[in-house]
């Protein structure tokens, strides 16, 4: 008959039994011997201690829950410092990663920037030199990807886009500004008493330049999409608006395929 417990279980049992029963064996004679020697005299005292010493052993027993004692201990400890790291940034704020790094960030780059003004160095210059090339273009890939125009959402931001737009456009005139500083002197600043509406006189090259920008907004418009036109002398295969869109798109790709079968239907000769 087999016995019940496997092979490599049994084998560990009996070499714990063996390592207890050593420990035992010497707690024992420890004991024993220690016994004894409280009724010697003072010479058998002296040899007692001239005897090699042995060490105390607990039992087995003992030596298990001292060390469960001790796992437990240093468990408990290691909770302790989990909770109050976990208590410390649970009381930081919600970005302080961020800014940790965006400080540290900046501290180097300030630390960079006196190395470079001691050497008499630009450090525009000498930060590029560190950009690999590879690094280079993938950030310009990036920049040209980047749309900020996402589409029309409604007027109102279709406004404030067209308006960042020709913001953007404009270029300061600083002669220009001189002369009507000179002609108007405190007057150029308007304020609540200030009466200048229907005085100013755009110029020729303000007008041909709002022209040739208008100019650019028709031919944009006119690429939209529109609605196309209906014709009345078109086939009316469909039976309302949306089949009439599925028939478009059905022809548009498969019209050249069916073509023939669709002229034999209409003439009566398909087999």
């Amino acid at each position: 008959m087999d016995h019940p417990l496997p092979l490599a279980k049994r084998r560990r049992r009996r070499r714990d039994r063996r390592k207890f029963a050593t420990i035992n064996r010497r707690f024992k004679t420890f004991h024993i011997h220690k016994t004894s020697s409280s009724h010697h005299s003072a010479a058998g005292a002296a040899s007692l201690r001239a005897a090699p010493s042995r060490c105390y052993l607990p039992p087995p027993r003992s030596c298990q829950s001292l060390v469960q004692t001790n796992k437990r201990n240093e468990a408990r400890k290691l909770n302790h410092q989990e909770v109050v790291e976990e208590d410390k940034r649970l009381k930081l704020p919600a970005n302080w990663e961020a800014k940790k790094a965006r400080l540290e960030w900046e501290l180097k780059v300030e630390e960079k920037k006196k190395e470079c003004a001691a050497r008499g160095e630009d450090y525009e210059r000498v930060k590029l030199l560190e950009i690999s090339a590879e690094d280079a273009e993938r950030w310009e890939r990036k920049k040209k990807r980047k749309n900020p125009d996402l589409g029309f959402s409604d007027y109102a931001a279709a406004q404030l886009r067209q308006y960042q737009r020709l913001t953007r456009q404009i270029k300061p005139d600083l002669e220009q500004y001189k002369k009507l500083k000179e002609q108007y002197g405190e007057a150029l600043y308007p304020t609540s008493d200030s009466l200048l509406h229907g005085t100013h006189v755009p110029s020729k090259e303000g007008v041909d330049r709002m022209v040739a920008d208008l100019e650019k907004q028709i031919e944009k418009r006119e690429k939209y999409s529109r609605r196309r036109p209906y014709n009345d002398d078109a086939d009316i295969d469909y039976i309302n608006e949306r089949n009439a869109k599925f028939n478009k798109k059905a022809e548009r790709f498969y019209g050249k395929y069916t073509a023939e079968i669709k002229q034999n239907l209409e003439r009566g000769t398909a087999v």
